[in-house]
Parts: structure tokens; sequence; C-alpha cells
């Protein structure tokens, strides 16, 4: 095979942001505004600067594209088709940003056309291969929840138990035992009474939690 002699490869990164909402899933996507990709919708992304890495870029986007400021990041995976972009070779360096939804407040430059939360399960056509990052980015999250506290950085400070399994069953898709989900991760020391109660609504108040460590810890939840 005929090794290569020249290049003409860009490098970006791309962010698949979620947050939970309303007991769904959301992702928040931009609007294009540039041919060919006019009125579709994608995630946040861009190219690198010259004497930036790819956190580093990823990070400037979300602040610059959607007005994200406070999210954990953490790297996805690389995708590299050649045919990802229309306009030429670009590899992307894909990242999943996590952030409790009353942190945000969204805005974008002039650039793009909008910038909205979507549920994840439904999605509109997206421009690139960005239909394959989200999917591969939900499964990171689903997985990452069963053995580490990542779920944390989809919370307020302060939660209820029940807000807590909300969460878990939100991403997951699927229910859990009650009990048994309060039996482990009280066991697991994973949070922590704060002494206060929630306030009730048109419940009775619940007892408020907060994670003990909200930072990155590795530990068998499910």
């Amino acid at each position: 095979m005929k090794q290569p002699t020249e290049q003409d490869i860009k490098v970006a990164t791309d962010a698949v942001i979620f947050t939970v909402r309303h007991g769904e899933l959301m992702a928040l996507l931009i609007q294009m505004k540039k041919a060919p990709y006019t009125d579709k919708w994608a995630v946040p992304g861009g190219i690198i600067g010259q004497a930036e890495t790819t956190e580093q870029a990823a990070r400037r986007i979300l602040i610059t594209q959607t007005g994200v400021t406070q999210a954990h990041l953490e790297q996805l995976a690389t995708f590299d088709d050649p045919k990802r972009d229309k306009i030429g070779r670009v590899i992307s360096v894909a990242y999943v940003a996590l952030v409790a939804s009353e942190k945000v407040v969204l805005q974008t430059t002039d650039r793009y056309a909008d910038v909205r939360w979507w549920p994840a399960g439904k999605l509109p056509a997206l421009a690139y291969d960005h239909k394959e990052v989200v999917a591969v980015a939900v499964e990171r999250l689903r997985s990452k929840l069963e053995y580490t506290n990542v779920a944390w950085s989809l919370l307020p400070k302060a939660f209820t138990l029940s807000e807590l399994q909300e969460t878990y069953e939100t991403i997951l898709g699927r229910a859990l035992d009650k009990r048994n989900f309060r039996r482990k991760v009280l066991e697991l020391r994973l949070v922590e009474p704060t002494g206060e109660k929630s306030s009730g609504g048109a419940h009775r108040p619940a007892e408020m939690y907060a994670f003990k460590r909200r930072g990155m810890e590795y530990i068998e939840v499910l």
C-alpha cells in the first residue's frame, strides 16, 4: 500500500452537553447558518486553536457557543470518517459535558441561528455525523452511572433521594427498585444528609442530601 506523502486534515473538537430536565435527558444543540448545513442542528464544536489542547478548545466552545461555564467535561472518542464533513477532511475529538440545568443561561454568537435543549431521544436531523456522536455519548453516560458517582454533575448541591433516583432512571431508561437503590446509595456513603428538608409542595417534606464529593470517584453504584 502506498504511503501518504501529504495531508490536508483539520482537527476539531465537539461537545455533547447533557442535563436532566422535567424527567428527560436533554442534549444542547446549536442551529447552523453556514452552507451546506444551513438550518441543521449540531452539537457545539469547532476547529482547535494552534496553541490549544482539545479540552481547552472544548471549554472555549462551550462558553462561546452555548453559555455553559460550569460543566463536568471528559473525553468521549475520536471520530475520523473521511466523509464526516462535506467541506473537507476534519477529525473530531469529542467530549461529553454534564451540567445541572439550573446553572445554564443559554446564549450563542451571531454565527449560529439558535441554541436549544432537545430531548436526547427525540433529536432533529443533525449535521455531520453528530447523530452517531450523541448516541455514543448516551451509552457512555449510562455505563458511567453504573461504576462512578458521575450523577453529581447533573444534580444541584442539595437534593432528595427521590430526585437522585429519578435522575438515574431518566438516563438509564428503566425503573429501579426504590428500597434497593436507597440502601445501596447509603451503604456506599455516596451521599450524606444536609440536615435540611425539601419545601414539600404537594408532598410531605423530604430529607435533603448532598454528594460527599462533587468530583469523579469510581464506585459500583448499580
